[in-house]
C-alpha cells in the first residue's frame, strides 16, 4: 500500500458523552462518569497509541461536552480539522448500565443529537483522499442527512482507491425500524474491503446463531477480502480468502465492563493491515493479528471508558508474553 497518504486512518461517526456508572454516593444514588466516546475515535485514538496518524469527521454540539470532546479528541493525537460544532443541536449523550457479565445496556439521548447533524456538504473530502484507509460504522446511517454525509464519505474513499473498513456497531434503541438497520448493515458489507463484526451482529443480519454459518453466508454473498467475527469472551476468528484462523480471548479477573473493547481490537486489526497489507496474508498472520487484538481488547474491558484510557504498545506485547 502507498504510504505517501496524510493519514493512516480517518474516520467518519459518532463522537458523544459515554455516563458510565462509577459506584454509589453517601446517599445511595449512583455516580456517572462523563467518558468521551463514541465508536470511531476509540479507534482512531488506540491507533494513535501504534504511531498511526488519524483524522476525524464529526459533529458536536457547541455546548460544555461537544467542547471538552474536541479537547479529548484532539490530546489523543487525532486531527479534529472536520470536527464540526453545531449552534443548535446538543452533543449526544449515552448512559451505559453495565450488567453483572460485563456487557451493557445503553440508553441514548438523541432526539435529535449533534452527531446526527452532519451535512454532506460539510465532509471534507481531501481528508478521505489522502488516507490510507477509511473507517465508518452504522451510527452515522440511522438518520437520513447524516446518512447521506456518510455515503458520500464512502464514495469519495472508493473513488480514490482508499481502503473502506466498516464495523456495523449495531445500536438497536437507535433505529426507528430493525428493517433500517438491517438495509444500512448490508449496504455498509457491499462497500467495504475490512469487516469487523460480532457474533450477535452475525446472527442479526443471517439468522443464525450458528456463526460459522453465518460468516459463510456473509462471505458468499458480499466477498470481502478480509473479515473479523469477534465472539466475546471466546475469542475472534479471522477469515481471509480461503483461510479461517481462530484465536482465543485473554480473560481477565479484572474485567469492569466491555466498552471499547471492540473498538480496541478493530484499531489493532486496521493497524496490522497498516503494516502487512491486506495481499499474501498466512495463516501465521491472521494469527499474530488476532492475538494482539484480542490481548488489546482484552486490556481495555479492566478499565471505566476507552478513548482517554488505550493501552499501550508494551502493554500488549506484555499480556502476549505472559501467555507464552
Amino acid at each position: 500500500m502507498a504510504t505517501t497518504k496524510s493519514y493512516d486512518v480517518t474516520a467518519l461517526g459518532e463522537l458523544l458523552i459515554d455516563f458510565t456508572e462509577n459506584g454509589t454516593s453517601a446517599q445511595g444514588n449512583p455516580i456517572l462518569e462523563a467518558n468521551p466516546g463514541g465508536a470511531p475515535c476509540n479507534v482512531l485514538a488506540m491507533l494513535n497509541k501504534l504511531g498511526k496518524k488519524t483524522a476525524f469527521i464529526g459533529k458536536v454540539g457547541n455546548d460544555n461536552f461537544g467542547r471538552m470532546l474536541a479537547d479529548e479528541v484532539k490530546k489523543s493525537g487525532t486531527d479534529v480539522t472536520n470536527l464540526v460544532f453545531d449552534e443548535h443541536v446538543h452533543t449526544t449523550l449515552a448512559f451505559v448500565h453495565t450488567k453483572p457479565d460485563g456487557d451493557r445496556d445503553f440508553s441514548f439521548y438523541r432526539n435529535p443529537g449533534a452527531d446526527m447533524m452532519l451535512k454532506k456538504e460539510e465532509v471534507m473530502e481531501e481528508l478521505i483522499k489522502n488516507s490510507r484507509i477509511f473507517h465508518f460504522g452504522t451510527l452515522s446511517s440511522t438518520h437520513e442527512g447524516v446518512r447521506e454525509a456518510t455515503r458520500y464519505a464512502i464514495d469519495v474513499a472508493k473513488q480514490n482507491g482508499v481502503l473502506v473498513s466498516f464495523d456495523p456497531n449495531l445500536r438497536e434503541p437507535l433505529w426507528d425500524s430493525l428493517d433500517d438497520a438491517k438495509r444500512e448493515i448490508e449496504y455498509g458489507l457491499s462497500k467495504c474491503d475490512i469487516l469487523k463484526i460480532s457474533d450477535n451482529e452475525v446472527e442479526f443480519l443471517t439468522g443464525t446463531a450458528d456463526y460459522e454459518k453465518g460468516a459463510a453466508i456473509l462471505r458468499e454473498n458480499y466477498h470481502i477480502p478480509l473479515m473479523f467475527v469477534t465472539l466475546g469472551k471466546e475469542g475472534s476468528r479471522a477469515y481471509w480468502k480461503d483461510l479461517a484462523v481462530e484465536v482465543q480471548p485473554f480473560l481477565q479477573e479484572g474485567t469492569i465492563e466491555m466498552t471499547g473493547a471492540g473498538d480496541t481490537f478493530e484499531a489493532c486489526a486496521l493497524n496490522y493491515v497498516l503494516e502487512h497489507g491486506l495481499e499474501n496474508l498466512t495463516d501465521e498472520n491472521l494469527k499474530e493479528l488476532l492475538t494482539f487484538a484480542n490481548a488489546g481488547a482484552s486490556i481495555i474491558t479492566t478499565r471505566r471508558g476507552a478513548l482517554r484510557v488505550m493501552p499501550e504498545a508494551e502493554e500488549i506485547h506484555a499480556l502476549i508474553a505472559q501467555r507464552q
